[in-house]
């Protein structure tokens, strides 16, 4: 198949890319580069710089053809959209509606869209938390993500596009960046190797951090190839279900970087504490039982072993 990879340099969205050119599809990829990387390219792929918003994406449509869209591209950083809640909605709704249009345009088989877990659900008791409860977005973000997958079901609706929402919980590996939902993986590693001690975001009646669901980026990856032939007109959290707060991923990847000779004094034992900032949610893991059974799909890697990998890789990149 041909498959059209917007954000196809980006952290996760380049692993997309690698998967399905590993198995045997031809791909684009559509990126402006602003938080992705030529780097990340995979040289198989066919590369257009540009950003989604723009007119001419037509004519990437025109010449390609696709027969399925992955959409990843998107403003990505919680925080920012707090500071600039209109430009997280240019680009993550009028982005998406320019691509929404020219799928159905120059019919498209597919659309697979990347959304988010826990910013979707907001603040919940129900965890792991399934995908049948009432999202309660707290971010300008998580909004423009709910909105998105409204116009989604819209488009199939009204113009028969078939997709696949996968709800994504906080992804990290290798090519990660520190301003995505799980930046922190990526933050917690470069500062230890820089020297210095990290800093852990609380709440005062809970300092040992937030809870979030980690999930490495290989196991998304193979969702995301399953997702072409299955799930249709489905939404579908992508996780592991296991609650982690910020302090016991911190000591997991310190203990990772003092086996390769970083971080071994005493002063690292301890992480300084900062307040929780604005959009933080106290908990979050996705529950995954409707992947299990509608994609076959479950993660391959606990949570020590990715971090494992994702040192490995920073460290020798």
């Amino acid at each position: 198949m041909k498959i059209l990879v917007t954000g196809g340099a980006g952290f996760i969205g380049s692993h997309v890319v690698d998967g399905y050119i590993k198995e045997g599809h031809d791909v684009v990829v559509v990126d402006n580069l602003c938080t992705g990387k030529l780097s990340n390219l995979n040289p198989k792929a066919r590369f257009y710089l540009m950003d989604i918003r723009s007119e001419d994406l037509r004519k990437v449509f025109e010449i390609e053809k696709p027969d399925i869209v992955n959409h990843h591209a998107a403003q990505i950083s919680v925080p920012d959209s707090v500071r600039n809640p209109s430009l997280d909605a240019d680009i993550n709704i009028m982005g998406l509606l320019n691509i929404l249009d020219n799928s159905v345009r120059f019919h498209v088989k597919k659309f697979i869209f990347i959304s988010t877990g826990g910013a979707v659900y907001g603040e919940t008791e129900d965890i792991p938390t399934p995908e049948s409860t009432l999202p309660q977005p707290m971010s300008p973000y998580a909004i423009t993500k709910l909105c998105s997958e409204h116009y989604i079901r819209f488009y199939n609706h009204h113009y028969g596009l078939d997709y696949t929402i996968l709800r994504y919980a906080n992804i990290y590996g290798a090519r990660q960046i520190p301003h995505a939902e799980a930046g922190v993986v990526s933050i917690f590693i470069n500062t230890l190797k820089e020297g210095k001690v990290p800093v852990i975001y609380h709440y005062p009646e809970e300092p040992d951090g937030m809870t979030r669901d980690y999930c490495y980026v290989s196991d998304v990856v193979k969702a995301n190839q399953l997702v072409l032939t299955r799930g249709s007109s489905e939404i579908i959290n992508i996780g592991t279900s296991v609650e982690t707060t910020t302090g016991e991923l911190y000591r997991m990847i310190l203990n990772i970087m003092r086996e390769h000779g970083y971080a071994k004094e005493a002063i690292f034992d301890t992480p300084e504490k900062g307040p929780a900032r604005p959009g933080d949610l106290r908990r979050s893991a996705l529950s995954i039982e409707k992947a299990k059974s509608l994609l076959g799909w479950t993660p391959e890697y606990d949570l020590y072993r990715g971090l494992r990998e994702t040192v490995k890789a920073e460290l020798q990149g």
